[in-house]
C-alpha cells in the first residue's frame, strides 16, 4: 500500500491505473482542494459536499462503488488541563482502490499508523489497512478515558477533603465533556452495529476477515460502557458535594444552637438579678458574697452545667 500526504494528480492517476491500493491523509484541505480531489477520484458530489462543510454526525453513506465514513476521534490532553476541542472529525472516503482521510486539525494517531505502515511492509489485505486506520481513530478515546478516571478520583478526594464551589464547577465540566464524548461514540457504535458490512463488501476492496470490524465494534461498546459509568460517578460526585455542604451547614447550626443554649440561662440570671426590686436589693443582694456567689457564681455554674450536659449527650464533638 502506498501512502500519500498531498494531492498528486499524476501519481494518483498512475496508482489507479495500476490498481495499486493507496492511502491519502490530508490535513486542513481547502474547499477548492477537496473539490479537486473529488474530481480526481470520481467521488460523489454529496460526499464531497459533506467533506467541505464538516460538522457531520458519524455516519456511513454509500455511493455506488465508494463510501463515506464519518468518524470522530478523541484529542487527548493532560488531566489538569481544560480541553476546549476534545474531538476531531475525520472523513474517510473508501473504495476498492483507495482510502482518503480528511481532517481539519492534526491527528497524531493517524501519523503514528502511517509511520507503522511505512516502516513495516505488510502483505496484509486492503481491508486490514482500512481496519487499522479506523481502529486507531476509535482507540484514540482510550487515553481520554484514562485521564477522566484520574480526574474523577481526584475530584472525589477533593470533595471529601473540603467541598467548595471549585469542585462543583469541575463536576459540571466533566459532565458536559462526558455528554460530548457520548454523542460522538454512540452514533459510531450504531454504524458499526448495523452497516459496517457495507465496507467489507465494497467492490474491488480485497477482503480478509469481517472479524476486524467486529473488533472495532467491541471497542466502541467498551468505550460507551465506560462513558456511562463515568457519568454515574460524576453524578455521584455532585451528590457527595451536596451532602458535604449539608453536613457542614448542619455542623454550623449545631454549634450556633449550643452557644445560644449556653447563653439562655445567663440571660435569665442577669435579667432576674437586674430587676432591682427594693426587697431583693435590701435583703438578698447585700455584701460581696452576693456578687460573687449569686452573680458570677450562678452564671459560671449554669454555663458549666450546660456544657457538661451537651458533652454527655455527645453534641459537642464533630460527626466524624
Amino acid at each position: 500500500m502506498r501512502i500519500l500526504d498531498a494531492i498528486d494528480d499524476a501519481l494518483i492517476a498512475q496508482l489507479r491505473q495500476s490498481h495499486e491500493f493507496f492511502w491519502l491523509d490530508a490535513t486542513g484541505s481547502t474547499p477548492e482542494q477537496i473539490r479537486h480531489l473529488g474530481t480526481v477520484l470520481d467521488l460523489h458530489p454529496l460526499a464531497v459536499e459533506d467533506s467541505i462543510r464538516f460538522g457531520q454526525r458519524p455516519k456511513l453513506d454509500t455511493y455506488g462503488e465508494t463510501a463515506l465514513l464519518v468518524l470522530k476521534g478523541g484529542v487527548a490532553s493532560k488531566p489538569e488541563d481544560v480541553n476546549p476541542h476534545p474531538l476531531e472529525e475525520i472523513h474517510c472516503h473508501l473504495s476498492g482502490d483507495f482510502i482518503v482521510t480528511l481532517h481539519r486539525g492534526p491527528f497524531p494517531e493517524l501519523h503514528t499508523v502511517r509511520t507503522q505502515f511505512a516502516q513495516r511492509a505488510s502483505a496484509r489485505s486492503e481491508q486490514y489497512h482500512v481496519y487499522k486506520i479506523v481502529d486507531v481513530i476509535v482507540d484514540s478515546f482510550f487515553p481520554i478515558l484514562s485521564d477522566l478516571d484520574e480526574e474523577i478520583s481526584d475530584l472525589e478526594d477533593a470533595i471529601v477533603a473540603g467541598a467548595g464551589r471549585k469542585q462543583l464547577t469541575e463536576a459540571f465540566r466533566l459532565k458536559r465533556l462526558l455528554l460530548v464524548l457520548r454523542k460522538a461514540v454512540v452514533p459510531m457504535r450504531d454504524v458499526f452495529a448495523r452497516e459496517i458490512e457495507v465496507i467489507a463488501d465494497l467492490a474491488g476492496l480485497e477482503s480478509d476477515s469481517h472479524d476486524y470490524f467486529r473488533d472495532v465494534y467491541d471497542h466502541l461498546i467498551r468505550i460507551t460502557d465506560e462513558l456511562d459509568s463515568y457519568h454515574e460517578m460524576v453524578s455521584g460526585c455532585t451528590d457527595l458535594y451536596l451532602s458535604a455542604v449539608a453536613n457542614r451547614q448542619g455542623e454550623t447550626s449545631k454549634q450556633l444552637a449550643i452557644i445560644a443554649s449556653i447563653f439562655l440561662p445567663l440571660s435569665f440570671l442577669t435579667g432576674f438579678f437586674g430587676m432591682n426590686f427594693s426587697w431583693e436589693v435590701g435583703h438578698v443582694l447585700v455584701g460581696q458574697w452576693a456578687f460573687l456567689v449569686l452573680g458570677l457564681g450562678t452564671m459560671v455554674a449554669s454555663a458549666a452545667f450546660m456544657w457538661w450536659w451537651f458533652h454527655h449527650k455527645g453534641w459537642t464533638g464533630s460527626d466524624g
